[in-house]
């Protein structure tokens, strides 16, 4: 592993010449070919209208980044979605990517905001342990096809489904994950659960077995959809050796919860 925690260091990102190592990393971690790339002008645009940038540096080096844009509720809530974060490979499981979602969260609560959105690959279950177990974000939509055809060979030519994960950064259950600390059970109805289950080898399924990962894509597209129809959302995920499992519940929204006596 490369690199450590104590030497790597997150700041944000004001420079052209620091938004072209953004643009380089881009093709270096997900080898996108160029009209899928995320332009120069669009990251110089990022800070100027409510966004930001943060670069993860080791040394001199960019090994990491993340960017987020402002959005507006249909209700008038502002929020950011939190695009695009990307890692090295060689300095994966060394706490960077939380690091650098920290920073976001802390740049966000600063000017006042409650919440942070982002999509990720159902499929890609570090990522979803990363997001549930790690920083607290719940889901509660599944969205099909997201993106179109990617050229990106991690996408091994499959529809880009995608879930929406909620960053509720100042509630009760998010201060509870981010300190270590069990999860208040009063933040979710007493229900029985429900479990939407991936195959632990599921990298390797969608690397070799086209029509099988496609057939659990959508078989598992369709669980999400008739959950979050319910009422569900996802608050848990569990691994084991054999599998990777999205757990799901009724959920309060947090700003109700915090009112609660």
């Amino acid at each position: 592993m490369a690199g450590s925690q104590a030497v790597i260091r997150i700041r944000q990102l004001f420079q052209l010449a620091e938004f072209e190592d953004v643009l380089s990393l881009q093709k270096t971690i997900w080898n996108f070919a160029d009209i899928e790339l995320l332009p120069l002008r669009f990251l110089v645009v990022v800070g100027k209208v409510g966004g930001h940038l943060f670069g993860a540096y080791d040394g001199g080096r960019m090994i990491g980044f993340c960017f987020a844009i402002p959005g507006i509720k249909d209700d008038g809530q502002p929020y950011l979605h939190s695009h695009m974060m990307g890692v090295l490979a060689e300095y994966h499981n060394a706490g960077v990517g939380r690091r650098l979602k920290l920073r976001q969260r802390e740049d966000a609560l600063g000017r006042g905001m409650g919440l942070i959105e982002w999509t990720f690959d159902p499929l890609e279950l570090k990522n979803a342990f990363f997001n549930i177990e790690r920083l607290g974000a719940i889901i509660r939509r599944y969205v099909e096809n997201q993106y179109g055809t990617s050229s990106s060979p991690l996408q091994s030519g499959l529809p880009t489904d995608r879930c929406i994960a909620e960053w509720w950064i100042d509630s009760p259950r998010v201060r509870a994950v981010l300190a270590g600390e069990p999860v208040a059970r009063a933040l979710v109805v007493q229900a029985p659960v429900e479990r939407i289950a991936y195959p632990a080898a599921m990298a390797d399924i969608r690397r070799d077995d086209y029509a099988r990962a496609r057939e659990i894509q959508q078989t598992n597209a369709r669980k999400f959809q008739q959950a979050f129809e319910r009422g569900l959302a996802v608050t848990g995920f569990e691994r084991s050796a054999r599998e990777g499992t999205y757990v799901l519940e009724p959920w309060v929204e947090p700003r109700v919860v915090e009112q609660w006596p």
